[in-house]
């Protein structure tokens, strides 16, 4: 990864997340790669998912401010 994952955007992360599923799924890589690989994965997914609940509370508190809105469960 060229950047910190916690300076990176969801989109950003996404998309490096999603280039490093890609190698995985394609093969071909020692054993060594493969876990530098997935290790990176793993902070990737884990900070997409943190920004996401992030968002997610975000929504949440404007939905409670305006007009007493409740959250309903999808």
């Amino acid at each position: 990864m060229s950047k910190d994952v916690n300076e990176m955007s969801f989109e950003e992360s996404l998309r490096e997340l999603e280039e490093l599923v890609d190698m995985l799924e394609n093969g071909g890589l020692d054993l060594d790669r493969s876990l530098d690989i997935y290790e990176n994965a793993v902070k990737l997914r884990d900070h997409c998912r943190k920004i996401l609940e992030s968002s997610e509370r975000r929504v949440q508190k404007i939905m409670e401010t305006s007009g007493g809105i409740q959250r309903e469960d999808i």
